[in-house]
């Protein structure tokens, strides 16, 4: 059961598409009252109580403990002191040992606090502005009230079949030769391979929509030659549009006046990449379609999928702040800067960037209602990728394009996937990957995943391994890092063999983890999934923060820590538990359900499958190079059944629309003895 409750006079974010009619009752679930801030809800927590959700940010799967700020921020040190990330995932669960479990979705795009025990242990507490809707879901279970809540937000988006696949990217790439070694190096190893990221070393000058020719000339020619190789190249797009006469797509923005303004109506200058900069007022519908069909002459020349970055937005400096603490800082030349004066200095320079003062001096034109930025700046990564994905629309209406985001909000899942942004070579940035995966589910956000490896930092082997052993489960598998780190293509390693098993064991894997993706896209559910949510009445599941249930038939216990050769893992029921060195180099066991001590050694996958179910697995060539040596019907089945399992198969084309045909889906039955001959 939804409930809609209207406080003052919010903005129209589209993060909803169901009409729900506002409840003419008071809010009953948590308490209300009003500051000068604006709305603020506030509840009794029991000490076993647990808080699921809010997307993308930092520390454990139960947020209990800590407060959480809705502000997209970019910000790359991802440590637990943070209070926000990239993007504003406004939905919780509050698990109530009681029974009595309930979600609230705050739909507010500007600042909102979750003070989840924080401040008070018992107590949880939510600030909201004064213009907001909210909305309260009921369930008879934790399931149920994601599954209702994901209704009213809409289906999730669905990446092109190929983007499951194995890609590699890094800043550092900066011309079509640096591609070219890439593609060879994982071929020259016969490791599969999908798609190499072009970051912005690929544009002229770090403009959008320019290929910069001296690096690649013939940008056509190559894009072909790589697709004839079986890899998609992924240019990025950033949000600021760098000021230069006679660039086309600046020259538009001007003159269709499609870019942020200031208060005194002349376009909004911060700085980013290219330096200084305008940006593309994608609140504005005229001005999405524009910026969004800008995309198509990267799409004309066989781009199909993109990733659009820097979109909270992030600014640099803007040049009315930088003038001002330049001044200030000029002022301080020949004194003796004590203490207090040098880091007044510093915090100068260091308050240049995302500055609060900025985002409060430009405006958006939101469809003829002028909003100053702040109010909807977690709109802003939203809206660019909305922007994209309906160009998609026109440009290729029947073609998955692949796309995904930084920032975003509530809604945007709509329109692509996001990646969880700048972090680190850290164990514990592997471990809180693991831990983001279902709240991001929970939000509606399915096409999702981290920098493989870390993206900060050098990557030592081990952890670079642990984290593909993660990564194979995550439907967006991409080895990313930073220009000037340790180079962490994984042929770059020594163990070049057992990595490449791993990818490997990705591609047989890929019709489970497909079929699985599909559903959960398809009927609003969540494909990483708590322990708790499977297992609602068993305390001990409730408690298990690092293991995640897989789609409807397995549960994962990745490692996280550095040289340990095992870890503790909790059965919350007989399964069966399954080694792979290799793909083709499996042992299975039976478990009883417990608390069990597991030997993982650093070049094994280890799954548990659930009883009464089963899993396809692809039978791979020798030399596959990428998904198209995954070849529908050519499987192999692992299962752990009583009497007999069943598994619904989904297959389709890949790339066009067409989800739902009957064909699509294929029911299979397998007997214990038929299974005991093809499990392992």
């Amino acid at each position: 059961m939804i409930k809609k409750y209207i406080f003052g006079q919010p903005l129209e974010t589209g993060a909803v598409t169901q009409t729900i009619a506002a409840c003419s009752q008071p809010l009953d679930l948590m308490q209300l009252s009003h500051t000068e801030e604006g709305v603020r809800l506030s509840c009794q927590m029991e000490p076993l109580d647990a808080v699921y959700g809010l997307g993308e940010q930092v520390r454990g799967i139960n947020k209990r403990g800590f407060s959480y700020v809705s502000y997209a921020t970019d910000d790359p040190f991802h440590t637990e002191s943070r209070h926000a990330l990239y993007s504003a995932h406004n939905f919780l669960i509050l698990s109530r040992t009681s029974g009595d479990s309930f979600g609230i979705f705050i739909d507010d795009p500007g600042i909102v606090v979750f003070d989840v025990g924080e401040t008070q242990m018992e107590r949880l507490v939510i600030q909201a502005g004064k213009d907001c809707v909210i909305y309260t879901v009921e369930g008879n279970s934790l399931k149920d009230i994601v599954k209702q809540f994901r209704e009213l937000v809409g289906r999730s988006y669905i990446a092109p079949k190929w983007a499951f696949g194995y890609q590699q990217s890094r800043w550092g790439y900066a011309c079509a030769e640096d591609i070219r070694k890439v593609v060879q190096g994982y071929h020259g190893k016969n490791i599969p391979l999908d798609a190499v990221y072009m970051d912005i070393d690929y544009m002229e000058q770090f403009k959008d929509f320019t290929v910069d020719a001296e690096k690649f000339p013939d940008f056509a020619d190559f894009v072909e030659e790589m697709r004839v190789q079986g890899i998609h190249l992924v240019p990025i797009i950033d949000a600021g549009v760098k000021i230069e006469e006679g660039y086309s797509v600046y020259e538009e923005g001007v003159q269709g006046d499609y870019f942020c303004k200031g208060e005194d109506e002349t376009d909004f200058t911060g700085a980013v990449w290219p330096g200084r900069s305008h940006f593309p007022d994608v609140l504005n519908a005229g001005a999405r379609a524009w910026f969004g069909g800008k995309y198509r002459v990267l799409i004309e020349q066989g781009i199909d999928g993109f990733w659009n970055d820097m979109n909270e937005p992030a600014i640099f400096y803007s040049e009315k702040n930088l003038k001002k603490v330049m001044d200030e800082i000029h002022s301080l030349k020949d004194q003796n800067l004590g203490l207090h004066e040098f880091y007044h200095m510093k915090g100068l320079v260091d308050g240049l960037s995302n500055s609060e003062e900025d985002y409060k001096s430009f405006y958006h034109n939101m469809d003829g209602v002028k909003i100053r930025h702040d109010r909807v700046h977690n709109l802003y990564g939203y809206h660019m990728t909305k922007a994209a994905s309906e160009a998609f629309d026109q440009i290729a209406p029947d073609q998955r394009i692949l796309l995904f985001s930084r920032s975003s909000y509530i809604g945007m899942h709509r329109y692509g996937g996001i990646w969880t942004g700048d972090n680190a070579s850290w164990w514990s940035h592997l471990l809180l990957s693991i831990q983001q995966m279902p709240s991001l589910n929970m939000c509606g956000i399915l096409y999702t995943g981290s920098d493989i490896g870390g993206f900060g930092g050098d990557a030592t082997e081990d952890l670079l391994m642990r984290w593909l052993e993660f990564g194979i489960f995550t439907p967006l598998m991409r080895n990313h890092a930073a220009a000037g780190t340790r180079e962490q293509e994984i042929y770059q390693f020594g163990h070049t063999e057992d990595f490449r098993n791993i990818i490997r064991i990705r591609y047989g894997l890929l019709p489970y983890l497909y079929s699985e993706f599909m559903k959960c896209a398809l009927n609003n559910e969540m494909y990483f999934r708590p322990l708790a949510f499977d297992y609602p009445a068993d305390t001990h599941a409730a408690q298990v923060e690092d293991q995640l249930m897989v789609g409807g038939s397995i549960m994962i216990a990745p490692v996280y820590r550095q040289n340990a050769t095992g870890r503790y893992v909790y059965l919350p029921q007989d399964m069966l538990m399954v080694r792979m060195k290799s793909l083709e180099d499996r042992t299975c066991k039976v478990m009883e359900q417990g608390h069990h001590y597991v030997d993982i050694a650093l070049n094994e996958v280890v799954i548990f499958v659930k009883k009464n179910h089963m899993l396809p697995v692809a039978v791979l060539d020798e030399d596959v190079k990428n998904i198209s040596g995954v070849v529908a019907g050519r499987y192999e089945w692992i299962g752990f059944a009583e009497d007999a399992a069943e598994y619904v198969l989904y297959e389709d084309d890949g790339v066009s629309k067409k989800y739902t045909p009957q064909e699509n889906w294929k029911k299979i039955v397998m007997t214990r003895e038929e299974l005991g001959m093809a499990v392992c």
